[in-house]
């Protein structure tokens, strides 16, 4: 295994947080039904909000007219805001229509938006209502995508906490690992793999692809999470009895290593038989890091806030490919999470929390990083200015998690430095 970096030049686990509170720039909850609609394969995800919400939604996902994605918008009105129209009724209208036309649809989400909220649509009334009403065909949920104090990726922590009061209870004495998280199948699968090579036999993942197959929960359950924006789903889980396992999250190959031993540990598995089973992933990793590693190493970056993936990522860069992290910056700071990503972080790099644009643009201009990775709506200006910069959201939507993802993750920071040299005259 790699030798760890000298103690003296690790560590933010106690370094000063700088919270700043201002203008945000970041897409709203809504987002996050963009990847969990192909996750589920049974569900439908009815947005109740604006003509907005549904401009953004069939934006974000390129669906084509005649397609049938398993999501859409129940528009509210002029008449809705105005109360001059019985809103439930209408929802219920929706509804029945939509239930009729789709008869395939196992998991309903009611999901609220800015305008449900403003006008106080009481979604989880709504949802009790019209579970009795459609009981033994269609389960219904919900929870909330505004943009309102929430950022986007917060959306699928809001999904997933709404399932965990309904898993099954787990009966069985036998324990069993849930992994958290929405991955792609492909990465879902290695991780299978990967365990059961391991010997852990009792793997789940939270979302299951179909609503019928959604993980049990009890005291002998223990979790990792996959993502690090899954405060409320952590909580509500260990509300449900289950342990979450503290580990680095699967970003890299030591990142991968971390959170796989975190769960050998906690289900016994021989040292070396661990050893031995993740060795050929690990070298792949190793070895597709290698070809980025030239391009990125000793480069600066600064993160904006933007997804919570900021800081293990910048513990990926920072100590397997040489980067220099001037400031993390996030959404949210979840201490107890983040613990040891943290820990791992060079000691001077700047840790920020929540947002006041224009103070940190100011800090960009000030640092002049080789790299920035922000919102779509600062990229472009940020170029203008001959900042090179990386759209946080595309880490979001692409595979990144694992050993065999690790080069491609690894080629999503160094591709925007190759191109500005390309470019350069």
């Amino acid at each position: 295994m790699t030798a760890p970096l000298p103690a003296a030049t690790l560590g933010c686990g106690s370094a000063p947080v700088l919270r700043e509170r201002g203008q945000r720039e970041v897409f709203c909850g809504l987002t996050g039904i963009i990847w969990l609609h192909r996750k589920i394969q049974d569900a439908f995800f009815l947005v109740v909000g604006s003509r907005t919400c549904a401009h953004l939604l069939q934006s974000a996902a390129g669906v084509m007219v005649f397609a049938e994605p398993r999501f859409g918008t129940a528009i509210i009105e002029e008449r809705d805001l105005a109360g001059m129209a019985d809103c439930n009724e209408e929802l219920d209208r929706v509804v029945d229509r939509l239930l009729t036309r789709r008869p395939d649809i196992k998991l309903l989400f009611l999901v609220g938006s800015c305008p449900s909220e403003v006008i106080k649509l009481d979604l989880s009334r709504a949802a009790a209502r019209l579970s009795v009403k459609h009981a033994g065909v269609t389960k219904i949920l919900n929870y909330s995508g505004s943009g309102i104090e929430t950022t986007f990726t917060e959306g699928e922590d809001a999904c997933l906490a709404a399932l965990v009061p309904d898993l099954p209870a787990d009966a069985s004495a036998e324990p069993s690992l849930m992994i958290v998280g929405a991955l792609p199948d492909v990465v879902e699968d290695q991780f299978a793999r990967l365990f059961a090579d391991l010997g852990i036999a009792r793997v789940h993942s939270l979302p299951a692809r179909r609503a019928g197959a959604m993980p049990p929960v009890g005291p002998n359950t223990r979790f990792l999470l996959a993502q690090p924006f899954l405060g409320e789903t952590a909580r509500a889980l260990e509300d449900r009895g289950a342990v979450r396992l503290d580990a680095l999250f699967p970003f890299g190959a030591e990142g991968t290593t971390n959170w796989l031993h975190a769960a050998a540990q906690a289900f016994g598995v021989d040292e070396m038989h661990f050893r031995r089973t993740i060795a050929p992933g690990r070298e792949r990793a190793k070895r597709g890091l290698e070809h980025s590693r030239e391009r990125l190493a000793g480069k600066s970056i600064f993160f904006l806030p933007d997804s919570q993936l900021e800081i293990p990522l910048a513990r990926f860069l920072a100590n397997e490919l040489g980067m220099v992290p001037v400031e993390v910056g996030t959404p949210y700071l979840h201490r107890r999470h983040l613990a040891q990503e943290l820990a791992l972080l060079p000691a001077d790099t700047t840790i920020s929390e929540g947002q006041d644009v224009d103070r940190q643009l100011d800090r960009v201009r000030a640092a002049k990083p080789d790299l920035t990775v922000c919102g779509l709506g600062l990229a472009n200006p940020l170029e203008s200015e001959g900042l090179t910069t990386k759209w946080a959201i595309e880490l979001v939507f692409s595979p990144i998690h694992g050993f065999d993802q690790a080069g491609d993750l690894a080629e999503l920071f160094a591709r925007p430095l190759r191109r500005r040299d390309l470019l350069r005259v």
